[in-house]
């Protein structure tokens, strides 16, 4: 029983870790996104790179803080690439979607985008990468 209480707790310390690093790294996208776009960096330029520095972010904190993970596995940081590469590509359609077809403002399509893209991530991360 006492084993169980002590998982339990080690869970939600995860997920409380986890929630903190997605907010540090959605900082990060979104923070480099309209950096780039206000410098005339055409928006999916923009998505690709500011995406990718907050996918790394999340690859190194989770490894290191959330999970506590030791060591480098190539097997993981593949698994780790391609659930973003998903991610990323959902983010740069439905950005496209709402900017360009719905007409949508930049900021709002770029919301709705981060969102989608959340979405994927977090069980692509839970159900296969940090299994």
């Amino acid at each position: 029983m006492k084993r169980l209480i002590a998982r339990h707790r080690h869970s939600i310390g995860e997920f409380f870790k986890f929630a903190i690093v997605g907010v540090l790294n959605t900082g990060v996208d979104v923070t480099i996104f309209f950096l780039l776009t206000w410098m005339s960096t055409p928006y999916v330029t923009a998505q690709v790179v500011s995406y990718s520095c907050g996918a790394a972010n999340s690859y190194l904190l989770n490894k290191i803080w959330t999970f506590r993970s030791c060591g480098l596995s190539y097997a993981e940081l593949v698994r780790f690439t391609a659930v973003n590469l998903l991610s990323l590509g959902i983010s740069i359609v439905i950005l496209s979607l709402l900017h360009d077809k719905a007409g949508l403002g930049l900021a709002a399509a770029k919301g709705g985008a981060t969102i989608c893209a959340l979405a994927a991530n977090f069980l692509g991360n839970k159900l296969w990468v940090f299994r």
